[in-house]
């Protein structure tokens, strides 16, 4: 009881301590426009960059420095006073490429000395110097032709093995298009980039097709430990089945596997069924059967189209969600644990879903849950009232991590960039799974969620209140528990 006392004691001083630091070094925080975030168990975040305009894709450079497209204006870079943890802010914001289309995707060369970037038609890449944060050289067309109207974001993602992954969206909700393979619609396809192609790759027509049936794969990832890749699926609008009007709850949203770009090509390259199949959110819909969440199901039955043909013909998703929530971006944990997952928010739902930040529990390199759960999301940050969505809240578009594993998300509609980090482990070695997240305020008041995250750390851990109450009660509790603590006579 002793020495357990005296570490409890003393990691309660260090951490008030270090709170008190943290509060002082984080003296100009950012406040949002809107209803403080609610923040989720054993997370920090902090608002870190306002007055951006409609802030899309993110990303590190090699020198540590934040790269983000904004919409229908280029590529801004952002330096940043780092004091640890959460507490950041802008030291310096420079444009790097003026540029009206490019509008969201945005990766590096795996040596970082070439940034890539997309309009609705092309890929672009530029020379890059991380050190000066300068791009040199001509803008080269990478990939090419693949224009359209609808969905007008193309990803990007460079994987391990130096492919160039880019997806491409439908052209309207319903795109029969997306039927034929040759038309390169509503697909994943991966480019080879060891060295930059002397004539542009065509679109449709080149490169290796990791799906084609997925309607909007905004976000795309590659899982760190087996190489797997993973995107998260935007599904159909306004849709009904059989004449009946299921559209608030269906169809789900989909987090789809695609195999491998490291050597297998199993499970590489299938139609997961869009415009013909859609996965089942909501199972109280017309003629359900022994249908379950993921299900695949047609709009109307015929002898060729059915339920059994959408499931027995198309690759069904590896995980469903709520239907609209519209999931933008995906990204790993580096040791495979959790994928992060952003989800922009709904406009075709009467009750509004979404705006919010979750994580996905991994192991072995695929989801814990099953492909039938409806319970694999674990909120990060989210919005406190819905109903305020989207003109009152803020709309998760983008994620980035750092060298830290800070985890970094922009927001659109905002103009804003968070960071958030994971709680510390606490002094016995584990961390606190009943604690709520702290949201760093420019009220720094040390207690609840809006208080400096130092001192609402060391209350989570050891007395569930704020700043210096969590030193007091920890010391009057050794008192209690044994006086001789302090004058070294035995204790039980």
């Amino acid at each position: 009881m002793k020495s357990n006392c005296r570490v409890r004691a003393a990691s309660a001083a260090l951490l008030y301590a270090a709170g008190a630091v943290a509060q002082d070094s984080c003296s100009n925080v950012l406040k949002p426009s809107y209803s403080s975030p609610v923040v989720g168990s054993g997370w920090i975040a902090q608002l870190v960059a306002t007055g951006l305009t409609d802030p899309r894709g993110i990303i590190f450079d090699s020198n540590g420095s934040l790269l983000v497209v904004q919409e229908k204006n280029g590529i801004q870079r952002l330096t940043f006073n780092d004091n640890g943890t959460t507490c950041l802010s802008v030291r310096d914001s420079t444009t790097i490429v003026k540029d009206s289309e490019l509008n969201h995707g945005i990766a590096f060369s795996n040596d970082g000395r070439t940034l890539f970037a997309s309009t609705s038609e092309n890929v672009y890449a530029w020379d890059y110097d991380s050190s000066s944060g300068t791009i040199s050289g001509e803008q080269r067309t990478v990939v090419q032709n693949m224009g359209g109207t609808g969905h007008v974001s193309r990803t990007l993602l460079m994987t391990s093995n130096n492919k160039l992954l880019v997806s491409k969206g439908s052209g309207e909700n319903i795109d029969e298009r997306a039927t034929e393979q040759s038309t390169g619609v509503s697909q994943i396809r991966a480019f080879d980039m060891e060295r930059l192609p002397s004539t542009p790759y065509d679109y449709a027509s080149t490169g290796t097709r990791l799906g084609w049936g997925l309607r909007n794969s905004v976000g795309i990832a590659e899982e760190p430990k087996t190489g797997g890749i993973f995107s998260v699926e935007n599904s159909v609008d306004q849709i009904k089945r059989d004449g009946t009007d299921i559209h608030q709850d269906n169809p789900g949203e989909e987090m789809n596997f695609h195999g491998f770009l490291n050597g297998s090509t199993e499970n590489q390259g299938g139609n997961y069924g869009y415009p013909d199949c859609y996965a089942l959110w909501d199972t109280n819909i017309p003629d359900v059967g022994q249908m379950v969440v993921g299900s695949q199901f047609p709009q109307n039955q015929s002898d060729s189209l059915n339920d059994t043909t959408c499931n027995e013909d198309r690759v069904s998703p590896r995980l469903t969600w709520q239907a609209h929530t519209a999931p933008l971006d995906i990204k790993f944990h580096p040791d495979g644990s959790e994928a992060y997952v952003s989800f922009h928010g709904s406009w075709n739902r009467e009750n509004p879903t979404g705006y919010m930040l979750a994580s996905v529990a991994f192991s072995n390199g695929q989801p814990v849950e099953s492909a039938t759960s409806t319970t694999s999301l674990r909120n990060i940050l989210s919005n406190p009232d819905n109903s305020k969505c989207p003109d009152e809240c803020f709309r998760p578009v983008s994620l980035a991590l750092d060298s830290q594993n800070r985890l970094f998300m922009s927001s659109d509609t905002t103009g804003e960039i968070y960071v958030l980090a994971k709680a510390e482990m606490s002094a016995t070695g584990g961390s606190d799974p009943s604690a709520s997240g702290t949201l760093v305020s420019p009220s720094a008041t040390g207690s609840g969620n809006a208080g400096g995250y130092g001192g609402a750390l060391a209350a989570r851990r050891y007395t569930g209140n704020g700043g210096g109450w969590g030193l007091a009660v920890t010391l009057v509790a050794c008192l209690m528990t044994g006086f001789g603590f302090w004058l070294g006579l035995p204790t039980a």
